[in-house]
């Protein structure tokens, strides 16, 4: 009987009876296939005397007649309602506190560490689910690891005399990972290192594994970035066998490709990009047409045709899906001598395209369109910068200018894009438009200043025509008659707000003295949206109720079953305009040259769990990136130590308060114990910390000055203390 005894009980004449009643319910979670008498029961949790052992027989029963437990024969218990299987993703946590996330989708159980089988967090798992007593959380228990997810995690070596550990501060690992010496692959004691779990025995408190990668000294830039990508088990290397297939493949434009395709040439065609961007997967052209109206190409890198599917290079862009930006650099999905080379639309180069032609009426109204394959040579790049420039003064600096003839498209783009992002927000389109912290960082990584970057009119006028290209790409594909069935096809869709969420998110934004209309029809709800962002413009509540509206709403992801993007008001929405940093826009383009040619639909449960792949890495990039921002803002403070600034509030817990600071967004905590006036406690109703005695407030929401007291880069936490 594998049985562990109550450590740390009271004396058998202190136990309480509901501590009783608890030690039993751990005892069968603990041994859910064993049968015992109270006699047996009695001994394992503590309970010595005649009394208690007779309170153990009276629990026993009581807890059969919840149907809790069974009695298999006379006076002998098993747990029940064992045999109810699942599967699903196992949530490992550092506290315990690990849990079965059911694949059907139902509510996650509780599944404690002595029933965890070992999984680690992602692993897909075989569970039998405990019975439940009224008013607990539901138990599970691991009864096989079905699919390991990862087995990597990132450390710091300690190198003893005999022995050497990966010391992890991870979130989702409690345990050290134990290696032996002959498994460092050279690492130094102190160093940082990527591990992979080979073993964990059963009765083991520690996993054994093996060094993969050493990653470098602690603190070091290269090393800190490269330990970030490695925590999310995102690559940071770019194998050399795909870098050289890509150096292989002919650059020669041949004049078959040039007769296959529209000749964009001689229109007038250029990019707006970021100032330090290399790879431009996007250009406009623009010309007038003998009816008067604009002709607007949208012109995209056409990666596929020369990244056929199947190949190495697909393959690894396929396992990648996205570009992966952090503060100081980027981890390209496809090889650099492609991305930033060969695709990119560079100007003064022919370069091969998939293009969407409108012709657009000066009141923006959509007449035709077209997709098609073409070929173009951008008469010049501009950053956003100088975009603006141009639409904020009608010209560039007199040096820059020479009668260029991109100037007037920028400004008839910029007229044409207004109009359209009107008519989007008229039909019930949500303007989350929110600033991007940025900084100036050296040669060697370190950041100098922390600023904020607002989107602007040059941004918008490209966002607005990638989004007109993607709508019509995905309509076309899409909107099929009556009676008939769409091909398959990858679209980007975005659910209707949770009722639920958008409710608790009005009732909060009340005691702000705001209103926020959670039911009816969408459009109406998307306007209220839209009418609370703009109230809440300038306010010191801006950023948390921003911050709280975007966590009301659910997640943007890709799927072949179309039901819409809520966000955009659009009914149909795809991802066609950035193939050289996401996967899913090749499976467009590739899907798009099938059914144009007349192909057959394709098998939709294959490009489902491809769709799914490329949502699951794409919100992994983008807690990477999350964090690298987390730890530079970390590293900027921990030279303000010492140092006053004016925050707001931006979060409130148990244990302290969050607060980010107005000049530079960096956030961090005022740890409840710092609160030394008086004693605090958590009122979860209003997301307050309460004083007992003299009743002081802090709320979501409110200003505060607080003095820099601790950076932690390891932790990437700060922490504050009131000035």
């Amino acid at each position: 009987m594998a049985k562990k005894k109550a450590r740390g009980a009271k004396p058998d004449n202190r136990l309480t009876k509901k501590e009783m009643i608890n030690r039993v319910v751990r005892l069968f979670n603990a041994c859910p296939k064993e049968a015992m008498n109270y006699k047996q029961v009695s001994a394992e949790i503590g309970a010595t005397s005649q009394v208690n052992k007779l309170m153990v027989a009276g629990i026993l029963n009581d807890l059969a007649e919840e149907e809790y437990l069974a009695e298999i024969d006379r006076g002998k218990y098993k747990l029940n309602g064992l045999g109810t299987l699942a599967v699903g993703k196992f949530e490992r946590r550092s506290n315990g506190k690990n849990s079965f996330v059911p694949e059907d989708g139902g509510n996650p159980l509780f599944v404690a560490e002595r029933n965890s089988m070992h999984a680690m967090n992602g692993d897909k798992v075989k569970v039998q689910i405990l019975a439940k007593r009224k008013g607990l959380t539901p138990e599970a228990e691991v009864i096989e690891i079905l699919e390991r997810y990862r087995t990597t995690i990132v450390g710091i070596i300690e190198i003893g005399k005999y022995q050497a550990f990966l010391l992890t501060d991870s979130k989702i690992l409690a345990n050290d990972i134990f290696i032996p010496k002959d498994k460092l692959k050279g690492a130094k004691d102190g160093q940082k290192a990527l591990v992979k779990i080979i073993e964990w025995p059963d009765k083991a408190n520690n996993p054994i594994g093996e060094v993969v990668d050493v990653l470098g000294d602690v603190g070091n830039n290269q090393t800190e970035m490269h330990a970030i990508l490695a925590e999310f088990g995102l690559p940071y290397k770019y194998p050399e066998n795909v870098e050289k297939a890509a150096s292989k493949i002919p650059t020669k434009i041949t004049s078959e490709d040039i007769r296959l395709r529209e000749d964009f040439r001689d229109v007038t065609t250029f990019t707006i990009d970021p100032k330090d961007a290399k790879d431009f997967d996007d250009a406009l052209s623009f010309g007038k047409l003998k009816n008067g109206n604009w002709e607007v190409g949208v012109h995209i890198a056409d990666v596929t045709h020369y990244v056929k599917a199947g190949s190495i290079i697909d393959k690894e862009a396929a396992q990648r899906a996205t570009s992966v930006y952090l503060v100081d650099r980027t981890i390209p999905m496809l090889p650099e001598s492609l991305s930033n080379g060969l695709c990119s639309l560079r100007p003064n180069e022919d370069k091969l395209c998939y293009s969407v032609i409108f012709e657009l009426t000066d009141s923006a109204e959509v007449k035709k369109h077209r997709i098609v394959k073409t070929i173009i040579n951008s008469n010049r790049r501009f950053s956003y910068e100088e975009a603006q420039e141009i639409i904020e003064t009608g010209l560039l600096s007199a040096e820059k200018q020479n009668g260029d003839p991109t100037t007037d498209a920028i400004l008839s783009l910029d007229r044409l894009a207004k109009i359209l992002r009107g008519k989007r927000f008229k039909d019930g389109a949500i303007n989350f438009d929110r600033y991007e912290v940025k900084f100036d960082i050296d040669e060697n990584g370190k950041p100098l200043r922390v600023f904020f970057k607002e989107a602007k009119d040059s941004n918008k006028l490209i966002e607005e025509f990638m989004l007109l290209a993607n709508r019509y790409v995905a309509e076309f594909i899409g909107k099929v008659p009556q009676g008939k069935k769409a091909k398959t096809f990858v679209y980007r869709v975005h659910d209707l707000p949770n009722p639920e969420k958008l409710a608790n998110f009005s009732e909060f934004i009340r005691r702000f003295g705001y209103k926020l209309k959670d039911k009816g029809k969408d459009a109406e709800i998307a306007k209220s949206i839209n009418q609370l962002l703009d109230d809440v413009q300038g306010k010191k509540e801006q950023t948390m109720i921003e911050t709280l509206a975007i966590r009301s709403m659910a997640k943007a992801t890709y799927t072949t079953q179309n039901i819409g993007h809520y966000g955009l008001s659009f009914k149909y929405y795809t991802h066609f305009t950035s193939p050289i940093r996401r996967y899913p826009d090749m499976m467009v383009h590739r899907l798009l040259e099938r059914y144009l040619s007349g192909g057959r639909s394709v098998n939709e449960s294959q490009t489902e769990d491809e769709c799914k792949h490329s949502s699951d890495m794409e919100s992994l990039a983008t807690s990477a990136e999350r964090t690298s921002i987390k730890y530079k803002q970390v590293e900027f403070m921990s030279e303000k130590i010492g140092m006053v600034f004016d925050g707001v509030i931006s979060g409130v817990t148990e244990w302290g308060l969050y607060v980010e600071l107005s000049e530079n967004a960096c956030e961090g905590m005022v740890p409840i114990r710092e609160l030394v006036d008086d004693y605090y406690e958590f009122d979860e109703k209003t997301y307050s910390l309460i004083g007992k005695r003299k009743k002081q407030r802090y709320s979501l929401g409110q200003p505060l000055r607080i003095k820099v007291a601790r950076a932690n880069l390891e932790r990437r936490q700060l922490d504050f203390t009131l000035a």
